[in-house]
C-alpha cells in the first residue's frame, strides 16, 4: 500500500481534549508521524469516563488519539521544558489549544517558536478569540449555549445542546483544514505562518442557513425540534413504532409522498410555501396514514417511491446499516475499535497505524531520539 498523502510530515500535538487533537489525528491519519506531548497527569479525556473499554480506558479518549506517540512532560521542569522546545523547533506543524498565552509563558508560543523555526505551521485554538475573550474557557456546551446554536436546537422552549461536541469536531476540521493550506502556501514561500481559530467564530460559522438568514433578511431563528425553518415536510413523523424521518425536498418528491400515502390532492399542501403555512394540517394527516405500518416498511415503502425517508435508528443499529451498505466504517488497530477514517483517497489513502497511546507509552524513545 502507498504511503499516506501527509507522510514525511512531522507533528508535535500541544493540545488536549478534542478540536486541537482531532487537528493532529486527522494529519496522522493522512500519513503524518504525531509526537503527543501530555502533562504527567495526561489529557483529561483519558480519565472522561464511563465508558470504559476492557482494558480500563477510557473510550473518550480513542475518539482523537489514534496515530500519535506520547511524551508526558512538565513544562515548568527546565529539562522537559528544553526537549518540548526542541520537539517545536524541528516540527513542520506544532497544535495547541491552551488558553492564550499559556504557551508563551513556558516559551513555546509562536513568536518564540517560529524565530527558532521559520517554516513552523502552528495551529492554536481558543475558545473566544485572544482580545475581550481571551480569558473564558472554551468548553463545547458553553460555546453551544453563548454561540446560538442551543437557541435554535431541540423542541420549542428548551434549549439543547446537540448530542457530541459538534462545534470541537467543526473546529478541528477546520483547523486541519487551515493547516493544509498554509502547508501548501509553505511549498512555494518556504515560510511558515500561524494558524488561529476559536469556537466561537466556528459556531457562527456553522449556524449556516439560520446565521446568512438573521444577517441577509433579519429573521432571527428558533428552536423547532425536528422541523426545517424553510421545508416542508422534512422532520420526523410518528408512524405505528416509532418516528421517521420524512425529507421531501421539493414538490416532485412531495407528490410522491402523496401518491404512496393515499392522499388526495390539496390546495393547501401545492407548493413548499403553501405547505409551511400548513404544516400543521399537514402533519396530522401524515401521521393518520404512517400509523398504519412500522417506520421500517416505511422505509422501505416510500425508498422505492423516490421519497428519501428511513427510522430513527441508535448508534448500534447505525453501525449495522453502514455495515450492511457494505461501507468500511469500522478500524480495529492494536486492539482499539474506533470510526475509521470517512475520506477515501485513491492513491495515499489514511492508514492507522498505532492505537491511541498509554500515557508517555513512547517517552523513553522520543527522549533518546530528542536529546
Amino acid at each position: 500500500m502507498a504511503g499516506g498523502a501527509l507522510e514525511g510530515l512531522f507533528v508535535v500535538d500541544l493540545s488536549r481534549v478534542l478540536a486541537g487533537p482531532l487537528v493532529a489525528m486527522t494529519l496522522g491519519d493522512l500519513g503524518a508521524e504525531v509526537i503527543k506531548v501530555e502533562s504527567p497527569s495526561g489529557d483529561d479525556t483519558r480519565s472522561w469516563g464511563p465508558p470504559f473499554d476492557s482494558q480500563g480506558r477510557a473510550t473518550y479518549h480513542h475518539a482523537a488519539n489514534r496515530n500519535k506517540r506520547s511524551v508526558a512532560l512538565d513544562l515548568d521542569v527546565p529539562i522537559d521544558n528544553e526537549l518540548a522546545r526542541r520537539l517545536c523547533g524541528r516540527a513542520d506543524v506544532v497544535i495547541s489549544n491552551f488558553r492564550p498565552g499559556t504557551l508563551e509563558r513556558f516559551g513555546l508560543g509562536y513568536e518564540t517558536v517560529s524565530e527558532q523555526n521559520p517554516g513552523v505551521v502552528y495551529c492554536e485554538i481558543s475558545g473566544f478569540g485572544e482580545a475581550a475573550g481571551r480569558g473564558l474557557p472554551g468548553y463545547d456546551p458553553l460555546v453551544q449555549a453563548l454561540g446560538g446554536l442551543m437557541s435554535v436546537t431541540g423542541p420549542p422552549g428548551s434549549p439543547s445542546k446537540t448530542g457530541v461536541a459538534l462545534v470541537d469536531v467543526i473546529a478541528g476540521l477546520y483547523g486541519a483544514t487551515a493547516v493544509l493550506a498554509a502547508l501548501h502556501e509553505r511549498s512555494s514561500s518556504g515560510r511558515g505562518q500561524r494558524v488561529s481559530a476559536n469556537l466561537l467564530h466556528v459556531t457562527l460559522a456553522s449556524l449556516v442557513n439560520q446565521a446568512t438568514g438573521w444577517l441577509g433578511a433579519g429573521s432571527e431563528p428558533t428552536a423547532l425540534g425536528n422541523v426545517h425553518p424553510s421545508i416542508e415536510p422534512f422532520a420526523t413523523f410518528r408512524a405505528a413504532d416509532g418516528e421517521l424521518m420524512i425529507c421531501a425536498g421539493n414538490d416532485r418528491q412531495f407528490e410522491a409522498l402523496a401518491s404512496a400515502l393515499g392522499l388526495a390532492a390539496d390546495d393547501r399542501f401545492r407548493t413548499n410555501a403553501s405547505r409551511l403555512r400548513h404544516r400543521e394540517d399537514l402533519r396530522v394527516l401524515l401521521e393518520e396514514r404512517l400509523a398504519a405500518r412500522s417506520s421500517r416498511d416505511w422505509y422501505t415503502a416510500l425508498s422505492a417511491a423516490g421519497v428519501p425517508a428511513g427510522p430513527v435508528q441508535s448508534i448500534p443499529e447505525a453501525f449495522s446499516f453502514a455495515e450492511a451498505l457494505g461501507l468500511e466504517v469500522v478500524d480495529e488497530t492494536g486492539g482499539v475499535r474506533t470510526v475509521a477514517f470517512p475520506v477515501s483517497l485513491s492513491r495515499t489513502p489514511a492508514q492507522v497505524s498505532r492505537r491511541p497511546p498509554g500515557l508517555d507509552e513512547h517517552g523513553a524513545e522520543i527522549r533518546g531520539a530528542f536529546a
